[in-house]
């Protein structure tokens, strides 16, 4: 009786085994599937930005380099100070446009390190959100003015990934801030379907077409890079990646032919203390 009982617990116990060995293969195969997907994602980023890079650089290389050889060929012979302010003037602005294309190199550098990586940490709703209308404050146009707004409490806390978080406020308020030229840009926060939800209204066009693809198929646009010199393109492609990544949602409303525009996103996040100190 003792030998049946012996040769119970140890199938039992096999048994147990094999079902504990099945259930961590089957979750570090699922973790391992995860990160070949982030490695895969990563490398058609940056696949795709440098196919577009090396063909986007040359315009603005050749005409810089164009019009500082006309004015070094033609100095001896007094070029006329009009022509020499016009061709300055071609420098400064392909210049600037390589600038920009740095920019967003640095910018996909940053995003793809991070992507569908985040890392919440608990922090004052309130502080957060009017530190982003200060930032805003500082590169809007003079008859413009910033106000934020919300129901919730000032001690309000959420917990979420910062570094998105920024992008995201800096992206949308950026992207206002270049359409709006008098009036007001507003910012309103609050709880929905446990989550957070943020709206951003201001006058102008708020470029809604440009939600309709990801930053993995807007970086194999062969005109991506062009365009994204003299819009936010490339940010809301970022916007719209990071959103989705969340589990959340990202849209832009343009009213009265383009007049004024919602821009509005919403994820899952956890919110305490809201309504601690208002009753």
């Amino acid at each position: 009786m003792s030998n049946v009982i012996f040769i119970i617990i140890i199938v039992l116990l096999l048994i147990g085994f094999s079902v504990c060995f099945i259930l961590f293969r089957r979750f570090y195969e699922k973790k391992l599937m995860h990160e070949v997907m982030h490695a895969q994602a990563s490398e058609h980023i940056k696949s795709a930005f440098l196919d577009n890079i090396s063909r986007t650089l040359r315009t603005p290389l050749k005409a810089i380099l164009g019009y500082c050889n006309l004015i070094i060929e033609d100095s001896e012979e007094k070029m006329p100070r009009e022509q020499i302010k016009e061709m300055a003037t071609h420098i400064s602005k392909n210049t600037e446009q390589l600038l920009g294309f740095v920019t967003q190199l640095m910018e996909m550098s940053n995003f793809e390190g991070s992507v569908f990586s985040f890392s919440c940490v608990q922090v004052n709703l309130a502080e957060l959100m009017a530190s982003y209308r200060r930032e805003c404050l500082s590169f809007v146009k003079p008859d413009v003015s910033v106000r934020l707004k919300s129901d919730l409490s000032p001690h309000c806390k959420a917990f979420i990934d910062t570094h998105f978080m920024h992008e995201l406020m800096m992206y949308l308020l950026k992207n206002a801030s270049s359409q709006t030229s008098n009036g007001e840009i507003s910012i309103a926060y609050s709880r929905e379907r446990k989550g957070l939800k943020v709206i951003i209204s201001y006058s102008g066009n708020g470029q809604t077409g440009l939600l309709n693809e990801d930053i993995f198929s807007f970086l194999q646009r062969e005109d991506s890079l062009m365009l994204s010199t003299d819009t936010t393109s490339l940010g809301l492609s970022m916007c719209k990646t990071i959103i989705d990544s969340l589990g959340g949602d990202l849209e832009i409303d343009t009213e009265n032919n383009g007049k004024k525009t919602v821009a509005s996103f919403w994820f899952p996040c956890k919110i305490t203390d809201i309504h601690k100190g208002l009753e």
